[in-house]
């Protein structure tokens, strides 16, 4: 049996401790050789190094810069360990070198063709465990990172103080996928990688498949192994039938990190929230919340809009399975999740995405694509499949591994346009001299495709401003594949409407009439996001003009003509008591107007909408079919009332709905309203009850319709239509049994 070592030439060695050789596994680790096992390991600051073996020792010599070797005395490469002395300390590890890849060829295939629908599960730091002979569970991480144009990458963490040396990664094959297995390191485990790009100088990086990160400011990905049991099967199984386009969708779009915080302004962790956010979701009835960005970022200020993690939770609120527990907990209540999504463009710290192999690796090398002047950051390479892979795969990794029912993607016309927010001049046109991203227009169809065939029951919904056609049409149509779209023209033209002074509105009538005009060219979403009470814009409540009570008198009419429109409804945090002073991340809002009875109506006012709402399908049923909907009079600009039908489905168990809204300051007695059949019609909600504190003007809780037309419908009744208020009507088919759900309906009638 020899006692000589394999022979290595000093130039590899060379490379092998300047981290520069692409497979160090083939020098180090355990490797027979002329009959015995030559073992080699790198621990550039050892002053002794021993493997152990079988009940024996064998003490290893200094070969070269750092390199130990040494000659086993067995014909085939035992179970051993190694143990290393830094001066007067001895550490038994085992080696990471003698462990083969934990990527399978297939793996690598699907990675290389950009086509791995689970990309999380192969790249990024996985905790495994390894049953070895005799008996003996290995446990480690593996790591695994996508850099094709490194010429070197190391692991660095707490596990080697931070140096990379004794941690260089293998690369395998033409993948550009680096790897290592590192036994005994599990959850909780900081680590970065270093690495070696084209223009020979080293980068420290977060990797950008870590599914958790530490707290900002610091900036180390950690290791992590979910221990989580879900018990959200039921809503799970029901999802999977779901249509979410013809079903109730009320939305509340909140920041996690200024919902509420502690005395000390410190933030609330996941089940912190979940303690007070389910049961108060639960309580106003919204069938869904949305979350501004839980992705990992550094700044708070950006609001999670500027994500440095794409597959980490924000890590200020807690660890992932945390996040786990609050989609649980809202699932069993019955809510929806809904998670703002950033593909559009990416945060440029150093340490994060930007020229993460020493080159554009993310982000377009072309500046004209690759920047986006607006907000100061980097726009993905969307003509990558690799780039393209790792952000489809990152949209499913949060619907299949944290039960998000759904993605808001944001700034989907920014990804659109290759003019956007650019002078002439400062873009190229694309192959066939147009304007549009043929690139992410590919990736946004591949994503929406992908989506709904993995997760079926989950939405998509697009940040869209512009008159992009098709963004809710079926990708096989030549759409892009969402199922519904922000409508900003509608939440533009109604606060440009509100904010003038009642006696002006009858001139601008036709600012809330238009959106009916394109309602059904897609499938909306009516939103009163964030974005509206930002930036000196003011709150929801300070956009309205008049005095405190006509302020929220106006906001809880326009709340209900919301809820009744055609499309789905989305409220930002805050408005639905009537916040006053402008959302500010970081602070919480100010729940103390609670105390006061008018903020208190308003909130009560929200509570009755969604209930009234879920419980009436003519309100949401046929959102996607225009023949849902009907005007009753769509030109009473001198009075400022919009009156108009939501047909039920075609069924005689369901009522339709009648929604009269009065902008104006001033009720209107005897106003005599079309409706689509005699019989009794409940008040079943009018904002203007006491209850909400209103003025209480109404119709004692029911009408009576004759037969005989008007304003095109075969029937009508004369009713009160309180001032700055909206009343909804709903057809009693059973005229001996009152409506179970009628809020509302105590006010006075007139005269």
């Amino acid at each position: 049996m020899s006692t000589t070592a394999s022979p290595v030439p000093v130039d590899l060695l060379d490379q092998l401790v300047l981290g520069r050789h692409g497979d160090p596994h083939a020098i180090l680790g355990a490797h027979p050789y002329d009959g015995a096992v030559t073992v080699r390991v790198l621990r550039p600051l050892a002053t002794s190094v021993v493997v152990r073996h079988g009940g024996a020792e064998t003490p290893l010599r200094h070969e070269h810069e750092g390199v130990w070797v040494g000659v086993l005395p067995v014909a085939e490469v035992p179970d051993y360990r190694v143990a290393v002395t830094y001066g007067d300390d001895t550490v038994v590890v085992d080696d990471p070198y003698r462990f083969l890849p934990t990527l399978g060829e297939m793996d690598l295939h699907l990675v290389n063709e950009g086509r791995h629908e689970q990309l999380w599960t192969v790249l990024g730091a996985h905790v495994h465990h390894y049953d070895v002979p005799g008996g003996e569970t290995v446990s480690g991480t593996s790591f695994a990172v996508w850099a094709p144009s490194a010429k070197a990458v190391r692991l660095r963490g707490d596990f080697n103080s931070w140096d990379g040396r004794e941690h260089p990664m293998r690369h395998l094959g033409t993948s550009g996928v680096w790897e290592l297995f590192v036994p005994g390191l599990g959850t909780g485990t900081p680590y970065k990688f270093h690495l070696l790009g084209p223009d020979d100088e080293w980068r420290e990086k977060a990797d950008p498949m870590a599914s958790a990160a530490e707290i900002a400011p610091r900036t180390s990905s950690v290791v992590f192994e979910s221990s989580h049991t879900w018990n959200d099967q039921e809503w799970m199984t029901q999802r999977a039938q779901r249509r979410p386009v013809v079903e109730p969708m009320a939305t509340y779009e909140m920041h996690l990190g200024s919902w509420k915080r502690h005395p000390d302004s410190t933030y609330w962790t996941y089940d912190q929230l979940a303690d007070d956010l389910v049961p108060y979701l639960s309580d106003l009835g919204f069938t869904h919340v949305e979350l501004m960005p839980v992705m990992q970022h550094p700044f708070g200020g950006s609001w999670g809009y500027h994500v440095t993690s794409y597959f980490a939770p924000d890590s200020r609120y807690g660890d992932p399975d945390g996040f786990r527990r609050l989609v649980d907990r809202l699932h069993q209540a019955g809510i929806g999740v809904i998670l703002d999504w950033v593909p559009g463009h990416f945060a440029t710290d150093e340490w994060a995405l930007a020229r993460f192999d020493g080159t554009p690796l993310y982000e377009d090398p072309n500046p004209q694509r690759g920047w986006h002047q607006e907000w100061g950051s980097h726009i993905f390479n969307f003509g990558r499949r690799e780039v393209r892979n790792f952000l489809y795969a990152n949209a499913i990794y949060w619907l299949e591994e944290f039960h998000a029912d759904g993605l808001r993607v944001d700034g989907v016309a920014s990804m659109l346009y290759l003019d956007y927010g650019r002078q002439a001049g400062e873009w190229t046109p694309n192959v066939h001299g147009g304007r549009e991203n043929l690139e992410a227009v590919q990736f946004l169809q591949e994503m929406n495709a992908t989506a709904y065939r993995r997760v079926p029951g989950i939405v998509t919904i697009a940040e869209e401003s512009t008159s992009w056609p098709g963004v809710t049409a079926p990708t096989s149509e030549g759409g892009l594949g969402f199922g519904l779209k922000w409508n900003m023209g509608w939440m533009h033209d109604t606060l440009d409407y509100l904010a003038r002074e009642p006696v002006h509105r009858a001139y601008h009538h036709g600012e809330l009439t238009f959106s009916i005009v394109y309602a059904w060219t897609e499938n909306f979403v009516l939103p009163l996001s964030h974005d509206e009470v930002v930036h000196g814009k003011g709150s929801l409540l300070r956009k309205m003009p008049g005095d405190r009570w006509q302020q929220l008198a106006t906001l809880r009419a326009y709340y209900a003509f919301m809820w009744a429109h055609p499309g789905k409804q989305l409220l930002f945090m805050g408005q639905e008591f009537g916040q006053e002073a402008e959302w500010a991340e970081s602070r919480e809002l100010d729940w103390w107007l609670l105390e006061h009875p008018e903020h208190r109506g308003l909130h009560g006012l929200v509570k009755d909408l969604n209930t009234v709402y879920r419980d009436s399908p003519a309100a949401w049923a046929r959102d996607d079919d225009g023949s849902g909907f009907a005007w009753v009079d769509a030109n009473d600009a001198g009075r400022s009332v919009f009156s108009f039908v939501r047909r039920a489905p075609e069924d005689d168990t369901v009522p339709d709905l009648v929604c009269v809204t009065n902008f104006a300051g001033t009720p209107h007695g005897d106003f005599r309203l079309g409706l689509p059949a005699a019989g009794t019609w409940e008040e079943v909600l009018n904002t203007d009850a006491a209850a909400y504190a209103g003025s209480g003007v109404g119709n004692l809780g029911a009408v009576t319709a004759v037969a005989g037309e008007h304003q095109g419908q075969p029937a009508y009744a004369d009713i009160t239509v309180p001032p700055l208020a909206t009343v909804w009507f709903r057809q009693r088919l059973d005229s001996t049994t009152p409506s179970p759900t009628a809020a509302g309906t105590t006010g006075r009638a007139l005269g």
